[in-house]
């Protein structure tokens, strides 16, 4: 829609490529483009569309590192991240580039939209001053999303960077737009700018927003496993002993090989006197959500933290990495 109204110059930054999995809210990728950079795949899309939109491709992640360059000449920012340590960033590069940004977020059938740091307005600490806790906010592949409700919220942000760009109408700067697809209700929110808030002059690049380690909703520090280290672990004369937390009927789907138990994670602590206290345990789920969720109620109950390991990017990881012939779901 930003093409198609005539925005002269944009500029997409994203280091993914196209998996199978991102078409069906994705829609601006084909099953063509699958293993193609994102960047790539949209700008073509986008020149198909309009040739006389400028398309400035960037395949990185946004860092503290190159956070500012990636906003130098930016008139707005519309935000389609999937992540919280990435939306602060943008908050905290914003409020020092003094660039207002377009910000919409999703969970299953709802959806919410507004705008931060317009014309010295409200900004995403004001409205989430502090984040949740680590492992209690799921993301698109865990809590499953219909593909019709981000394009719905992509095409209300992109009427609101239009709104800004233009000087027309009236941003949804200190409005929080709520929308309910199973209703089609929806409803308005309003909020202010804080008064304690600090002021933002540099980002911060001791942790660069995320800490190198997760941690659960104790603070406790948890160890993390790539499925490259569990392959190769699994090899050895006393492998970990391996832990699955998902359902009965996703185990019945696949499952990585050798699994010794599988619990479903909310009853851990029923089953706790069958996971050994003295070997590594690799915990795994669909994504590596609930598998942290598993690992903090197993440390709850006194187990050492040091022989947990929570597997990163879950079964969904062992697929992409080691057994493509695995079927994802």
């Amino acid at each position: 829609y930003l093409a198609a109204a005539g925005i002269g110059r944009i500029r997409i930054v994203d280091n993914d490529t196209v998996d199978e999995t991102n078409l069906q809210r994705q829609v601006i990728h084909s099953n063509a483009e699958i293993g193609e950079s994102k960047v790539d795949s949209a700008a073509r899309r986008i020149q198909m569309l309009n040739p006389l939109v400028e398309c400035e491709v960037h395949q990185t992640r946004m860092t503290t590192e190159n956070a500012l360059d990636l906003l130098n000449d930016v008139d707005v920012l519309i935000d389609g991240t999937d992540n919280l340590p990435t939306r602060y960033l943008i908050d905290d590069a914003c409020a020092i580039a003094n660039i207002p940004w377009v910000h919409a977020s999703l969970f299953r059938y709802e959806g919410q939209v507004t705008v931060f740091n317009h014309e010295n307005g409200p900004r995403y600490r004001d409205l989430h001053p502090d984040p949740p806790s680590p492992g209690t906010v799921l993301n698109c592949e865990e809590a499953g999303v219909i593909g019709a409700l981000p394009g719905i919220l992509g095409s209300i942000q992109a009427m609101e960077a239009i709104k800004i760009l233009s000087g027309i109408g009236e941003p949804l700067s200190g409005r929080l737009m709520l929308i309910d697809t199973k209703t089609m209700e929806t409803r308005h929110l309003t909020y202010e700018a804080s008064t304690t808030r600090q002021e933002i002059t540099e980002l911060n690049r001791h942790n660069d927003y995320a800490e190198s380690r997760c941690a659960t909703d104790g603070g406790m520090p948890m160890n993390s496993m790539t499925v490259t280290e569990l392959h190769d672990l699994m090899q050895q004369e006393e492998p970990p002993f391996l832990l699955d937390v998902r359902r009965a009927e996703e185990e019945d789907i696949c499952s990585i090989p050798d699994t010794d138990l599988r619990v479903r994670h909310t009853d851990i602590q029923m089953h706790i006197d069958e996971i050994p206290s003295d070997r590594v345990v690799v915990v795994y789920c669909r994504s590596g959500i609930r598998s942290m969720t598993a690992i903090h109620a197993l440390a709850a109950s006194g187990r050492n933290p040091e022989l947990l390991h929570n597997l990163a990017g879950g079964i969904l990881a062992w697929s992409a990495e080691i057994d493509p012939t695995m079927p994802r779901y």
